[in-house]
C-alpha cells in the first residue's frame, strides 16, 4: 500500500515538472505559411501577426497540461509558476488583440471596427480563472475562431472589409502599451529587495494634481511569497512579446527600413530572448543586490529594463519623419 502511494506521488511530481516547462519559441514565418496553407489561402499583410496571435493563444490551451490557471484538481491546482506564466502571456494577448481592434485593422479613428476583432477582444478579456459556466478555455477558443475568420477575410481578394494597416502610427500605438507593461514589470521585479523611493508621480508639471495626497518617500517591497509569481509572469510576458515582435519585423519591414529602426527592434528581441534562458535553480532566489546568493528577479529586471529602454528609442524613431 505504501509503495503504491509512493509511486503515485512520484508520478504526480514528475507530471508537475513536465507541465511546468515553458513551451519552445517558434518561427513566425513558418507558422504563418503553415496557417495559410491549412486554411487554403495566401499570406498577405497581417497574416503573420494574426497567425502568431492565434498560435500564442492556442499554446496556452494546448501545451502539456493544457490551461492550468483555472484547474481545481491536482496536480494543476498545486502548481504556481505556470499559472503566473500563463497570465503574463494572456496579458500580452489581450493588449495585442485590443490594438488590432482599435488601430491595426482601422485606417482612421473614425473608421468602423472589424466585426471579428470586435468580438475576439472581449473573449480574451474573459476571467482567466473561471473553470465552469463557462470555462476560460471555451471563451479563448471562441476568440481564436474569430481571429481565424478575420485572417481568412484578410486573404480573400473579393473581400475588402478586412484590412491590416502596417503603418508607423499604428505600430507606435501598440508599442506604447508594451512600454507601459514592461515598465511595470521592471518596477515589480526590482522591488524584490525592497527600496525607499522618492515620489515622482507629479514630476515634470508644476500644475499637476492628484486625487489624494501621498508621501514624498515610500517603501516598495514585493512580499516574499509573491516574488516567484512576478518572476514567472514576466517570463511569460516576455515569451509572448518575442513572438509578437518577430511578427512585427515581418509585417512592418518596409516601415522599419524607412525609419532605420530595424536594428532597434532586433535589439529589443535579443534582450527579451535572454529572459528565456533555462532556470538552473529549483526556486527563484532572492539574494540582496551584492550578496552571496543570486537575485533572479533583479537579473530579469535588468533584461526587461534594457528591452524597455530600446523600445522607447524605437518609438522615437517611428515618430520621426
Amino acid at each position: 500500500m505504501g509503495g503504491a502511494t509512493g509511486l503515485a506521488l512520484l508520478a504526480l511530481l514528475a507530471l508537475s515538472f513536465y507541465w511546468s516547462r515553458a513551451p519552445e519559441l517558434f518561427d513566425v514565418r513558418e507558422n504563418a505559411a503553415a496557417f495559410a496553407a491549412s486554411h487554403q489561402h495566401r499570406v498577405v499583410v497581417g497574416t503573420t501577426m494574426t497567425a502568431t496571435l492565434i498560435r500564442v493563444t492556442g499554446t496556452l490551451l494546448d501545451k502539456p497540461g493544457g490551461y492550468l490557471s483555472n484547474d481545481i484538481g491536482p496536480p494543476g491546482v498545486l502548481l504556481d509558476n505556470m499559472p503566473n506564466w500563463e497570465f503574463g502571456v494572456l496579458t500580452q494577448v489581450r493588449d495585442l488583440s485590443k490594438a488590432m481592434r482599435e488601430t491595426l485593422a482601422r485606417s482612421q479613428s473614425q473608421s468602423s471596427e472589424d466585426e471579428d476583432l470586435k468580438l475576439a477582444e472581449p473573449q480574451f478579456s474573459f476571467d482567466s480563472e473561471s473553470w465552469i459556466l463557462p470555462p476560460s478555455e471555451g471563451e479563448y477558443r471562441q476568440g481564436i475562431g474569430r481571429l481565424e475568420s478575420y485572417a481568412r477575410r484578410l486573404a480573400d481578394p473579393q473581400r475588402a472589409d478586412a484590412q491590416f494597416y502596417a503603418r508607423s502610427d499604428n505600430l507606435r500605438y501598440w508599442l506604447g502599451t508594451v512600454e507601459s507593461r514592461l515598465g511595470s514589470l521592471s518596477q515589480r521585479l526590482s522591488a524584490s529587495v525592497g527600496r525607499t523611493r522618492i515620489n515622482t508621480d507629479l514630476a515634470g508639471d508644476s500644475a499637476a494634481q492628484q486625487s489624494t495626497g501621498t508621501p514624498r518617500e515610500f517603501d516598495v517591497k514585493t512580499p516574499w511569497l509573491e516574488i516567484d509569481d512576478v518572476f514567472y509572469e514576466a517570463r511569460g510576458s516576455a515569451w509572448a512579446l518575442i513572438q509578437f515582435l518577430r511578427a512585427v519585423e515581418v509585417e512592418f519591414a518596409d516601415v522599419l527600413e524607412k525609419k532605420n529602426a530595424l536594428v532597434s527592434l532586433r535589439q529589443i528581441i535579443r534582450e527579451l530572448e535572454a529572459t528565456q534562458e533555462p532556470m538552473w535553480s529549483p526556486m527563484v532566489l532572492n539574494g540582496t543586490g551584492f550578496g552571496l546568493l543570486a537575485n533572479h528577479s533583479l537579473v530579469m529586471a535588468n533584461y526587461i529594463s534594457r528591452a524597455n529602454a530600446a523600445l522607447i528609442d524605437l518609438r522615437a524613431l517611428l515618430s520621426s519623419g
